[in-house]
């Protein structure tokens, strides 16, 4: 009888737990659907948002392009869109190219995917960046380009992901890339994006990421 009711109270107990390891991965897998859900969400209303207010504002110069990106690193990806202005400025012209630029303000969402160096463990953050862009184009402002440039950028959170560590929430990003502009006045672009603090305060591991670019321009 003892026997009996040990084993009944074991096979209680390991059900149970196998019900609560069932329950915490179901919410684990909802929770990160869910937040996947709204950062799309957030980042397709913001870039409406920034494109209703591009067409609005494209007699006036202020805003001349739109665009989304996605980006990904080492175990981390990032979704993120922007507006660009040029700056109708023109250096070196010759030849029918040119040196030019733009200032691009974004908003981006990063998820990785190793939080504190935890396999499968994400860790959510928020991007604000605002970058001054340097490219060299044809004078036409059409097809290839190469571009670099350097900006701020503000993380909602300090990146603890795999073994990279920003420790401040303020961040440098530079970024080189080339890109092509067709007559329809959409472009495609691929670019090699750095963050870090410049050595401010460690640690500061950096983060690098790959980038694919979509814009349309008015």
């Amino acid at each position: 009888m003892k026997v009996r009711n040990h084993n009944n109270l074991l096979g209680v107990t390991l059900g149970a737990c196998a019900n609560k390891t069932s329950l915490t991965a179901n919410f684990t897998m909802k929770v990160s659907m869910s937040f996947k859900k709204n950062l799309l969400k957030s980042i397709a209303a913001v870039a409406a948002l920034m494109a209703a207010n591009a067409g609005f504002a494209a007699d006036d110069k202020l805003i001349d392009s739109v665009y989304g990106e996605y980006a990904k690193g080492v175990k981390v990806q990032m979704v993120r869109a922007g507006v660009t202005s040029n700056w109708d400025k023109a250096w070196f012209v010759s030849n029918g190219t040119q040196l030019s630029g733009y200032w691009d303000a974004s908003i981006g969402g990063w998820d990785a995917k190793s939080y504190q160096n935890v396999s499968g463990q994400h860790q959510k953050l928020w991007d604000l960046g605002f970058t001054p862009v340097f490219r060299f184009e044809n004078t036409n402002k059409l097809g290839f380009y190469a571009e670099a440039g350097i900006g701020v950028h503000m993380l909602s959170k300090l990146y603890n992901n795999d073994d990279d560590r920003l420790s401040t929430h303020f961040q440098f990003g530079d970024h080189i890339g080339v890109g092509y502009v067709f007559n329809n006045k959409w472009e495609v672009a691929a670019k090699i994006q750095h963050f870090s603090n410049g050595g401010y305060k460690k640690p500061n591991s950096g983060v690098n990421y790959m980038n694919v670019k979509v814009a349309y321009h008015f």
